[in-house]
């Protein structure tokens, strides 16, 4: 009786730390605690319901991780600063790719500004944030994204 509820237990605290995680790392010790547990309750020795645990685990895990390793879809950290993609931003000192200068204000922070067009911006513009890319925003003219709801 003792050992069901060892692996009742064992069971649970997987299942908790899975759902918490939601990154497939106990899973498969949830899974071979239930094999363990039913091995105890066909009264098998706790050798035998650690071993079933134990290649339960392995088992499913060994099986399992190549898969879902090839299936999981890589993607770049998310950070504060992709909030900023959509917003409006004032040219503060020119854009010009030739040069290698610009900057923008948003939010009232600084930063780097890129011309998505390649076309030189003059200070006063408002652009939009396209992408950010570490410190360097990458804008294009307000105007440009109200062009085409022009034509409607």
């Amino acid at each position: 009786m003792a050992y069901l509820i060892f692996w009742g237990i064992i069971f649970v605290v997987a299942l908790i730390a899975e759902i918490a995680s939601m990154q497939l790392i106990s899973i498969w010790f949830a899974l071979g605690a239930v094999g363990a547990f039913i091995a105890a309750m066909m009264n098998c020795g706790f050798a035998a319901q650690l071993g079933i645990f134990v290649i339960v685990s392995v088992f499913l895990l060994l099986l399992t991780r190549p898969l879902l390793s090839k299936l999981r879809v890589r993607q770049e950290p998310r950070t504060n600063a992709d909030k900023l993609v959509g917003e409006s931003a004032v040219i503060i000192e020119e854009v010009n790719p030739a040069l290698g200068t610009g900057r923008a204000k948003t939010g009232g922070v600084d930063w780097i500004a890129v011309s998505e067009t390649g076309e030189i911006l003059p200070p006063d513009t408002i652009v939009l944030v396209t992408r950010v890319e570490g410190a360097k925003l990458y804008v294009r003219r307000a105007d440009d994204f109200a062009k085409p709801f022009e034509r409607m």
